[in-house]
This record gives structure tokens, C-alpha cells and sequence, in this order.
């Protein structure tokens, strides 16, 4: 298998979970709004560290599942209900968010990185997300559990991670006139996304079974 199959697969598979405004990358851009890239930056590089290994970990219990069929099953149902929860979240249900951003005290750029840690420590989603991913190319034989593509997958989410952090805090202070407009508007893409998502694992499931 090419090492540029999973260096791209986890570029794509970072990009698409982390581009949905959240708490980590809605932070850094707060960051860089108050503090300056520089302590922004540092925030993203205790952010993308926690998550690189959770990643890994992640692929790592994928690796040991997916010689469990029902098991591999039973994720491919569980990630069914849960994409097709968050396309009725996305689509009908999430609103544009309200209120003014909280402010900042200027920090040290340590105690930035170190918040960038925690609060990406705190965001379990990668975990089930990755297992998720990994398992899912591995069953069209776009990726394989070989420690090379792991590593390899893991620098792409890490890539990719720093690159969609990088895009928040360099543009977030252009366009924050027009936030609500592009959240609102975000989370139509996001539903279409996980919409998507959601057939192609129902199609999946539906294939398993007959």
C-alpha cells in the first residue's frame, strides 16, 4: 500500500472532525484574537499533541477489533444512530449561536500550551471517531493496522489538525463580523456531511446482512 494513502486519509479524516466550529478551535482563535499568534500558536501545539495520541491509541483498539466482525458490525450500527443523530442535529435542530465572546487575560505561552493540552484531553470525540475511521478504510482496503501506515496516518491527522487550527486563527478576526452567518451556514454543511456519512454506513450495514 502507498504511504501516501494513509498520510492522505488522515489528513482528510482530521480536517473534516476538526473544521466544525468547537470549543478547541473556536479557543485559538479567541487566543489569537486577545493574545497574539504566538500564544494562539502554542495552544494549537498542546492541542494537536494530545490529539496525535489519541489517535494512535484509537487505531491501536481498532486494530485489536477488527478481527471481531460482530464487533466491527455492531460500531458500523453504533455510527449509524450517531451520524445519523448529529444530521438532525445539524440540519433542523442546532441554532446560530448567541452572546459575545469571553475575554482573555494575556498567559504565558506554557500556560497556553498547557491549555491547549487539557482541553484537547478533555475532547474524548477523536477517540470513537478514528476507531470509526480506521476500521471503516480498512474494510475497502484503503488502509492496513502496520505500525508505517499508523505512523504515517497519524502525521497526516496531525497535518491536517495544525493546518485547520492555523486556517481559525488566521482568519477568524477577518470574518468575525460575519460569524453567525457562516455558523448558521456551517452547520448545514456539517449535517450534509454526516448525512452522507450515514448512507454510505447504512448501505454498508445493509450489505453485511445480505
Amino acid at each position: 500500500m502507498s504511504y501516501i494513502t494513509p498520510l492522505f486519509f488522515g489528513f482528510i479524516s482530521a480536517f473534516i472532525g476538526i473544521i466544525p466550529p468547537g470549543l478547541i478551535n473556536m479557543t485559538a482563535a479567541k487566543v489569537n484574537h486577545k493574545e497574539g499568534k504566538r500564544n494562539a500558536l502554542w495552544f494549537v501545539f498542546g492541542a494537536t499533541l494530545v490529539i496525535c495520541v489519541q489517535v494512535f491509541f484509537a487505531i491501536l483498539f481498532a486494530k485489536i477489533i477488527s478481527h471481531r466482525p460482530d464487533l466491527v458490525t455492531l460500531l458500523r450500527e453504533i455510527g449509524f444512530c450517531i451520524f445519523t443523530a448529529l444530521t438532525v442535529y445539524f440540519l433542523w435542530i442546532a441554532k446560530t449561536p448567541k452572546g459575545k465572546p469571553k475575554k482573555f487575560k494575556n498567559k504565558s505561552k506554557s500556560k497556553r500550551f498547557f491549555l491547549g493540552m487539557l482541553l484537547s484531553a478533555l475532547n474524548f470525540f477523536p477517540i470513537p471517531y478514528y476507531v470509526f475511521v480506521s476500521i471503516s478504510l480498512a474494510s475497502y482496503h484503503l488502509f492496513s493496522f502496520d505500525t508505517t501506515s499508523i505512523l504515517i496516518f497519524v502525521n497526516g491527522v496531525l497535518v491536517g489538525s495544525f493546518l485547520v487550527f492555523y486556517i481559525y486563527i488566521s482568519f477568524f478576526n477577518k470574518i468575525e463580523n460575519k460569524r453567525d452567518y457562516i455558523m448558521k451556514n456551517m452547520n448545514t454543511i456539517i449535517g450534509s456531511i454526516t448525512g452522507l456519512i450515514s448512507i454510505i454506513t447504512l448501505l454498508n450495514i445493509i450489505n453485511y446482512y445480505w
